[in-house]
């Protein structure tokens, strides 16, 4: 927790979204201490708290019925249950855009028309309302209407063809990213163009309506391979852990597993080569550059894998600690957390579950990672563990003004 202002307090941002791109971004404002409310369905909720195993443990170790998915994007939030097929609901959530600041969904292509919640509608009521629209393929174009997830993007885009180890050689094939990268960018970019539409609205006092695609995203952020089939016409192809471009920068086994090495230019190179008793391959022709020992990375390599094994990974990182040269262990997710310097910098966060919220639920905290986002003046906030399934209902529709009569009534009539 802190004391200090944040950066996003002054907003309000109303969250149609649910899975993960849209998620992802909405978590990322509330993290910045705007107000998210997060409108569900009633009974059910957004998909990812059923997306199972792995659960959630109660306060005994047992499983329970919430997934951990959910508890990766949904943090800082309040959570309202709606059924926005009524016009009630329609009417509720209207009634909360107009007070809006930002709202994010990511329907199918004019899937909230019909409810009378798309952009035009809502923009009409709140002409300041920024209204971030995420899908898989955009708002026009042929594939338009389709459904779009993060692993057929990943196909589509390429990201898989380049991904995995070559087909020559034992596990060859195409391979996903280990998490919905695509999901996650589009989250990311999708915030950093609401923070610009809040700046264009500082000063002409209008919102504007956001188009933000799977597709486009994952077309983006091939980066580097990207640049080099449009600058070049040649397709890049999988290569395991090495890269297309660096060498060595990748993967070496180790007497006890295997490490990575880092090296980036050719000081570095030098330096490992002079800790590592081979002072000889930095005077070597053939690998006096990088270009050069990218070239030549077929003696280069199985070379240094020879010399690699003579030590442990442990003593390789404390060999080359000092040296400037980037080499580390090739973790996994928990060794990862118990690292020293995730470990300083807090990067694990636990969060209480609200008490008013035990009785539905036998989970006392909830972990999540903390955000990386340092701001030394208005840094992240922790308000709100990931919410239970319509844990704000009456608290955000007595915001709305309404009493515990109407609020009973909406519940009696099903409508939140």
């Amino acid at each position: 927790m802190t004391t200090k202002p944040s950066a996003l307090g002054h907003l309000k941002v109303l969250d149609l979204s649910r899975v993960l791109a849209g998620p992802w971004c909405t978590q990322m404002l509330a993290d910045l201490g705007a107000d998210v409310v997060k409108v569900e369905r009633p009974g059910a909720g957004d998909d990812t708290r059923h997306w199972g195993p792995p659960f959630l443990k109660d306060a005994d170790g047992n499983d329970t019925t919430q997934a951990t998915y959910f508890t990766a994007c949904n943090r800082n939030k309040r959570s309202i249950t709606i059924d926005m097929a009524q016009p009630e609901g329609q009417a509720l959530i209207r009634q909360m855009a107009a007070q809006s600041d930002i709202l994010v969904e990511n329907f199918k292509v004019g899937g909230l028309k019909a409810y009378g919640l798309d952009y035009e509608s809502l923009q009409a009521l709140n002409p300041r309302l920024i209204y971030c629209s995420v899908t898989g393929f955009g708002q026009d174009g042929p594939y338009a209407e389709r459904a779009g997830y993060d692993l057929m993007i990943q196909a589509m885009t390429g990201m898989m063809s380049i991904t995995g180890r070559a087909d020559d050689v034992p596990g060859g094939g195409p391979l996903r990213v280990g998490v919905a990268l695509t999901d996650l960018f589009t989250g990311c970019y999708a915030t950093s163009a609401i923070l610009a539409a809040l700046e264009v609205r500082n000063r002409t006092g209008a919102g504007q309506h956001i188009d933000m695609a799977l597709l486009d995203v994952g077309m983006a952020i091939l980066a580097n391979q990207a640049a080099g089939f449009l600058n070049t016409g040649k397709v890049p192809q999988r290569q395991g852990n090495s890269h297309p471009s660096l060498a060595p920068y990748q993967d070496f086994p180790t007497q006890d597993g295997s490490m990575l090495l880092a090296i980036g230019n050719d000081g570095q190179f030098a330096r490992f080569c002079e800790a590592a008793g081979k002072p000889e391959w930095a005077a070597d022709l053939r690998y006096a550059s990088n270009t050069l020992r990218v070239k030549n990375r077929e003696t280069l390599i199985p070379a240094m894998e020879a010399v690699t094994r003579t030590r442990t990974t442990a003593d390789w990182v404390a060999l080359l600690e000092d040296k400037a040269v980037p080499c580390g262990p090739i973790n996994h997710i928990g060794q990862a957390f118990d690292d020293a310097q995730v470990l300083a910098r807090g990067l694990k966060v636990n969060q209480p579950v609200a008490p008013v919220v035990y009785a539905q639920s036998a989970i006392k905290t909830i972990a999540t990672v903390a955000s990386p986002l340092r701001l030394t003046a208005t840094p992240p906030v922790l308000r709100n563990a990931p919410p239970m399934l319509g844990e704000h209902t009456d608290e955000v529709l007595a915001g709305l003004g309404l009493d515990g009569a109407a609020i009973a009534r909406l519940k009696s009539a099903g409508v939140v």
